[in-house]
C-alpha cells in the first residue's frame, strides 16, 4: 500500500454497514455504523456511495458473502455484489475477504470468536474503539449494532496484512 492510498472497509449487517477508513500504513481515518430503513440495499448503495466521494479510497474491502461455507443472507450478498459494481464503475479495486480469511489473520486455527476479535481491535486502537466495545453478547441476546464497526476494522486489518505478505 502506498503512502496516501485509503482502504475503505464496509461490513454490511441487518441494520445497515459498519464502516472503517484507515490511511498511511496503520492510521484509523473513521469508522462507524450507518443505519438504514426502509429499501435497505438501495439506501445502503446511496451512503456507500457518498462515502466514496468523500474518503475516495485506493481500495474497498469486503466480506466475501459468496464464499463457500458463508452464511450470509441473499440480501447481503445482493448488496456486495452491488457494492463491488459502484466500486468498479468509480474505478475502485476491490477486495472480497472470506470470514475464513479474516479469522485466521486473528487466529492461527482460524477458530475464535467475533467478539475476541472486537477485543483484540480494541486494544490496538484504544483511543478510537476502546469505548466503543460492546459488552460480551449472550446467546439470548441480539448483536450489538457497534460490532459492525470492529468487523469493518477487522476487514481493513486483514487487507492491510494480507498486502504485507
Amino acid at each position: 500500500m502506498q503512502k496516501n492510498d485509503r482502504i475503505l472497509a464496509i461490513a454490511p449487517s441487518s441494520r445497515g454497514f459498519g464502516f472503517a477508513v484507515l490511511e498511511s500504513e496503520q492510521t484509523l481515518v473513521d469508522w462507524g455504523v450507518k443505519s438504514v430503513t426502509g429499501k435497505k440495499n438501495a439506501g445502503a448503495l446511496t451512503k456507500v456511495e457518498a462515502m466514496i466521494a468523500l474518503y475516495k479510497p485506493a481500495v474497498l474491502v469486503l466480506e466475501d458473502a459468496a464464499a463457500k461455507g458463508s452464511r450470509r443472507t441473499l440480501r447481503i450478498r445482493k448488496l456486495t455484489t452491488n457494492v463491488t459494481a459502484m466500486a468498479g464503475t468509480h474505478r475502485i479495486k476491490v477486495a472480497l475477504l472470506s470470514r475464513d480469511q479474516i479469522m485466521r489473520v486473528f487466529f492461527e486455527d482460524a477458530k475464535g470468536t467475533k467478539y475476541t476479535i472486537a477485543r483484540v481491535l480494541a486494544g490496538r486502537y484504544p483511543e478510537e474503539l476502546g469505548h466503543r466495545l460492546p459488552s460480551r453478547r449472550q446467546p439470548w441476546e441480539s448483536e450489538d449494532y457497534r460490532m459492525g464497526i470492529f468487523d469493518a476494522v477487522a476487514l481493513v486489518f486483514a487487507k492491510q496484512l494480507q498486502d504485507m505478505r
